[in-house]
């Protein structure tokens, strides 16, 4: 068997938004939250749902379905947020990504991956890393370092960072 024919696999953890089915690699997600109280953060995009406390440290929200355009729906029990680190600028930030349900991880073979669809020149899909072949479904599988813009994540780190000040200054 020469190297061309290795087929290689990569484990991903599936999400929905609504009834579409999103996975990441399983090595970006750090934990999984149930659904909790947040603080919101005036000024901040659509998308930026606020902050939670993450064993004393502060980790921002995005909600999936607003930065993808989908419309917002209520929390349910099934609701939970993904805990991610995105790298940018060689820097890791902790993002925390809420999604209508986590399902399970899978293993996708290389095979499975067709490359993106191509949907004309003005539409931006560099963040789906391909489409995942399971079975009668697809997978979009997500390249959650580019899912954010460097100006999204600046300002997602400087969020964190702000509310770290003051919880700081609010405990001394």
């Amino acid at each position: 068997m020469n190297t061309a024919e290795i087929i290689q696999s990569s484990q991903y953890l599936t999400f929905h938004l609504g009834s579409d089915t999103f996975a990441i690699d399983v090595t970006n997600a750090k934990e999984i939250l149930d659904y909790a109280n947040l603080t919101h953060i005036p000024q901040t995009p659509d998308y930026m749902l606020g902050v939670i406390n993450l064993r004393g440290s502060v980790v921002p929200v995005v909600d999936m379905r607003l930065k993808f355009g989908l419309p917002a729906i209520e929390a349910t029990k099934d609701s939970c947020f993904i805990v991610v680190e995105v790298e940018i600028d060689e820097d890791l930030i902790t993002v925390g990504a809420l999604v209508d349900s986590v399902s399970e991880v899978v293993e996708i073979r290389s095979d499975q991956v067709e490359p993106p669809p191509r949907l004309g020149t003005k539409l931006n899909n560099s963040f789906i890393q391909g489409m995942g072949n399971l079975g009668e479904n697809f997978v979009i599988i997500l390249d959650i370092n580019k899912v954010f813009s460097a100006e999204e994540l600046d300002l997602v780190q400087s969020i964190g960072e702000t509310e770290e000040e003051e919880t700081e200054e609010m405990t001394v």
